[in-house]
């Protein structure tokens, strides 16, 4: 047996190659993949850009540390810049380490307001990730449970509700910012309307909050836009990235602007990892694959292609709640638990992912074609049929 610690129940394979949106198993079988590393695999796998781009820096340098320049980093941090249209960006190795830095960033920003406990509004169903803080901020007892006490200074509200946060507004002088997620992942495909963010950010700016957004897993392009929060036409003071941003190598981002800008100084936060010459050689490539092969419009056609072939082919049966999503981030609520179908898919050649309890969850990578696009809905409906005993 593996000495690997016992902290994943994992399917029983095990994948040797992949291409495109396939990957293989020992036995050679074929699945088409629906999940992409969890919103990971923006180009899917074996991209020959990223192959070529990878092999490349690794034949230059892979690791410096933050003691030195590092003008790969430079380069992202300016198309990030950008494309988001913040002012600095903190690179890191993951999700829940961006969101860490979101954490830190609002507290000091709070001290700096002469706040001595600075309180941030976080979401029920959310999920930030699995260290102590970001666990802390997370909205799920599962996910927090036997790992009391949790870290302090988080006010919870439900996730999408305006009047929980303006009550908060006027009753918790100690509020310094407010973390949410546009789309929750983790929490079921939730949706934030596009009123809550634009109000969200004028409340944040009557009461000199800090508004931050976990792009984590809806960010770099995923629902058609570059950022999710972009659908409503706001602009946050603090963005964190990770999942998709380097195809699969690890790295994470913490962006800000405006109130948000200039609260680090040296010392405050680091990384030793984050923002290595391959890590940003990774993003930049993925970043200039989305670009050059109009992936992010390509995104928003086939999710909407996949939602509605879904809608269709399972009108009518029983048991199905909604299909939701925006873009290639899509999820099938039923009635009733269905972690089943995941090994059911698995048998089916076709990688999902079931999410709260209810919710088949679709991430596939952006380079998913229209062909498997009607694949991927012929099979799930299929196999939901099935499951609910249509």
């Amino acid at each position: 047996m593996p000495h690997l610690m016992n902290t994943y129940g994992r399917l029983p394979v095990a994948f040797t190659h992949g291409q495109g949106c396939r990957l293989f198993d020992e036995q050679g079988k074929s699945y088409l993949d629906a999940l992409a590393g969890i919103a990971v695999n923006t180009l899917g796998h074996n991209h020959p850009r990223l192959v070529k781009a990878l092999a490349a820096q690794a034949g230059r340098l892979i690791h410096t540390s933050n003691l030195y320049r590092i003008s790969e980093a430079e380069v992202v941090s300016d198309r990030l810049a950008a494309l988001a249209a913040m002012d600095e960006v903190f690179f890191c190795n993951s999700g829940c380490e961006a969101n860490e830095a979101a954490i830190k960033l609002a507290r000091l920003y709070g001290h700096q307001q002469g706040i001595e406990q600075p309180a941030i509004i976080v979401m029920e169903h959310a999920f930030h990730g699995r260290t102590l803080a970001t666990l802390s901020a997370t909205g799920n007892r599962k996910v927090q449970a036997g790992f009391e006490p949790l870290v302090s200074g988080f006010v919870r509200v439900p996730f999408d509700d305006l009047a929980a946060i303006e009550l908060l507004a006027a009753r918790n002088p100690n509020v310094v910012a407010v973390l949410f997620e546009p789309i929750q992942g983790e929490g079921g495909i939730n949706i934030a309307h596009n009123e809550f963010m634009q109000s969200l950010r004028q409340i944040c700016d009557e009461k000199k909050w800090l508004l931050m957004v976990d792009e984590v897993q809806c960010g770099i392009a995923r629902t058609g836009a570059w950022f999710a929060h972009q659908h409503a036409g706001i602009l946050p003071d603090v963005m964190t990235l990770a999942k998709g941003l380097g195809s699969g190598v690890p790295i994470g981002a913490c962006l800000a602007a405006g109130r948000a800008a200039g609260v680090f100084k040296p010392g405050n936060h680091g990384s030793t990892f984050g923002g290595n010459p391959l890590a940003c050689v990774a993003a930049l490539t993925t970043l200039d694959v989305i670009e050059a092969d109009a992936l992010m419009a390509h995104a928003k056609q086939l999710g909407a292609a996949i939602r509605d072939g879904l809608r269709s082919g399972l009108s009518g049966v029983g048991g199905l709640v909604e299909v939701r999503g925006d873009g290639l981030m899509i999820g099938i609520e039923l009635d009733r638990p269905c972690a089943d179908l995941v090994q059911r898919g698995l048998d089916a050649g076709l990688l999902i992912n079931v999410t709260a309890d209810k919710v088949v969850r679709l991430l596939p990578a952006l380079v998913m074609t229209d062909a498997e696009g009607a694949e991927l809905v012929a099979a799930l409906v299929a196999l939901i049929k099935e499951f609910l005993g249509a």
